[in-house]
């Protein structure tokens, strides 16, 4: 299950486990990615937090976890590689994975349709 967040990061929900990066929609906003900012595994976030910084040649912008958990993993490739993310942001360009502590934080999140229309509506 895919879901969204209206600061444009996406989420991929695997049971208790979920998969973040940033949206298409942002990557297309930021421009050519140079620099990722990854949390150490094992670190804690509450939703809303700032959980990294993604660096752009326009600039450079928070990201901010859509949901509470602990850091299980992280996407080494992206120090050495971090245009990744512009490459494939959904896919090859994933940024962190961590075990959910409150799933019931993934209601507030948007669905691919609503998401489409928030950012349609924002004038993106």
């Amino acid at each position: 299950m895919m879901k969204y967040s209206k600061d444009h990061e996406w989420i991929r929900i695997d049971g208790n486990k979920a998969v973040i990066g940033v949206s298409e929609f942002a990557v297309h906003q930021l421009g050519d990615v140079v620099f990722v900012e990854i949390p150490e595994i094992g670190t804690e976030f509450k939703q809303g937090e700032p959980f990294g910084n993604i660096e752009s040649v326009k600039a450079t912008s928070e990201m901010l976890c859509p949901v509470s958990g602990k850091v299980l993993s992280a996407n080494g490739d992206l120090e050495d590689s971090p245009e990744l993310i512009n490459q494939d942001p959904q896919g090859k360009g994933w940024i962190i994975e961590i075990e959910m502590t409150n799933r019931a934080e993934v209601e507030e999140l948007l669905d691919e349709t609503a998401y489409k229309q928030f950012c349609d509506e924002a004038g993106h």
